[in-house]
C-alpha cells in the first residue's frame, strides 16, 4: 500500500549514482567496482585500499574501459579517521554518495586458545566495525540529499554468518554481527529511503582464498561441501551486488543473498557427489 506517493522516490537518474566500494583494489571489490561502472548507471566510482599504488590501478581501468570516473582514496577501515575521511572527501568532490559497499574484510586461521585479544580486535574492527562506521557517515549524507533522497547500503559478509568456522572464532563472529547490524540498520532506516542488504559469498576464487589455488587436497575438501561442484567467481557475486544496489531491488532491504553454490544447503545430508567422476556415492541411513 502507498499513502504517500512515494513510488518514485530513490529512482536515480540513470548514469548519475555516486558509489563507494571499501576494499576495492582486489577480488571481489575490484569485481563490483568494474560492473558498477560497465553498468552505466554510475558516474563516479570510489576505489579504496589501504595501498593508494593498487587502488589507482583500478581507477585506470575503469577510466580507460568505461565512460566512468573514478578516484582512489586510501584508507585503513579499521580506523574511525580513516572511514570519515574516505565518506567526507567523497561528497566533498562528488556532493552526494547513493551507494555504498562495505566489502573489506581479513581472516586469519588460528586456533581459539592461541588467538590473542589483538588478533581478535585486528579482525573485528577490520570486519565488523569498519561497515558501521562507514555506514553511520554515509547515512549522514543519505540521509540529507535530495533528487533522490536516500541511497543503499550493501555489506559483504559470508556464508559463516551462518556455518560456524573452526579456527576462525573473530571471522564468523563479525559475520554474525554484520548479519543482525544490517537488519537493525535496514529497520531503522526504511523510512530515510535507505535500503540495507547483504550479500554472503562462499568459496570464492580471490587471493583471501589462495589455498584454494594452490592445496589440492584442502580444494577438493571444499568441493565436496559445494552441491554445485565448483568454486565460485568474483565476478559471480558482483553480479548479485550490482542487482541489489540497482532499482530493480527497490523493495529489498534487510535481506540477505547468498552466493555459495549451495553450500549452505548442508550436502552433508544430501548424496555424495565425486564431481571428478560424476559418481554419485549414497549416503549411510542416518
Amino acid at each position: 500500500m502507498n499513502h504517500n506517493n512515494k513510488d518514485n522516490e530513490g529512482i536515480s537518474k540513470s548514469g548519475e549514482r555516486v558509489a563507494v566500494i571499501t576494499g576495492s583494489s582486489r577480488g571481489i571489490g575490484r569485481a563490483i567496482a568494474l560492473n558498477f561502472a560497465k553498468s552505466k548507471e554510475y558516474s563516479s566510482i570510489v576505489i579504496n585500499s589501504r595501498r593508494i599504488d593498487e587502488a589507482e590501478l583500478v581507477v585506470q581501468e575503469i577510466k580507460k574501459n568505461t565512460s566512468c570516473d573514478s578516484i582512489a582514496i586510501p584508507g585503513d577501515v579499521s580506523q574511525e579517521k580513516d572511514c570519515i575521511r574516505l565518506i567526507d572527501e567523497t561528497v566533498g568532490k562528488f556532493q552526494r554518495l547513493d551507494v555504498l559497499v562495505n566489502n573489506a574484510g581479513i581472516q586469519k586461521d588460528i586456533p581459539l586458545t592461541e588467538t590473542t585479544l589483538q588478533d581478535w580486535y585486528n579482525i573485528i574492527s577490520v570486519d565488523l566495525t569498519g561497515p558501521f562506521i562507514c555506514s553511520r557517515e554515509a547515512v549522514k549524507q543519505m540521509k540529507v540529499q535530495n533528487d533522490p533522497r536516500g541511497g543503499c547500503i550493501i555489506n559483504i559478509s559470508s556464508v559463516h554468518q551462518i556455518i560456524p568456522k573452526p579456527h576462525y572464532v573473530p571471522y564468523a563472529t563479525s559475520k554474525g554481527g554484520i548479519e543482525m547490524m544490517t537488519k537493525t540498520m535496514a529497520l531503522e532506516l526504511a523510512t530515510d529511503n535507505i535500503r540495507v542488504n547483504i550479500v554472503a559469498p562462499g568459496a570464492i576464487d580471490t587471493d583471501m582464498n589462495i589455498n584454494l589455488r594452490t592445496n589440492v587436497e584442502e580444494r577438493e575438501n571444499t568441493l565436496r561441501k559445494i552441491p554445485m561442484g565448483r568454486i565460485g567467481k568474483d565476478e559471480e557475486v558482483a553480479n548479485v551486488v550490482e542487482f541489489l544496489a540497482s532499482n530493480k531491488a527497490s523493495y529489498i532491504t534487510g535481506s540477505t543473498v547468498i552466493v555459495d553454490g549451495g553450500m549452505t544447503l548442508y550436502p552433508s545430508f544430501a548424496l555424495d557427489y565425486d564431481h571428478n567422476s560424476n559418481h554419485i556415492f549414497p549416503k549411510g541411513s542416518m
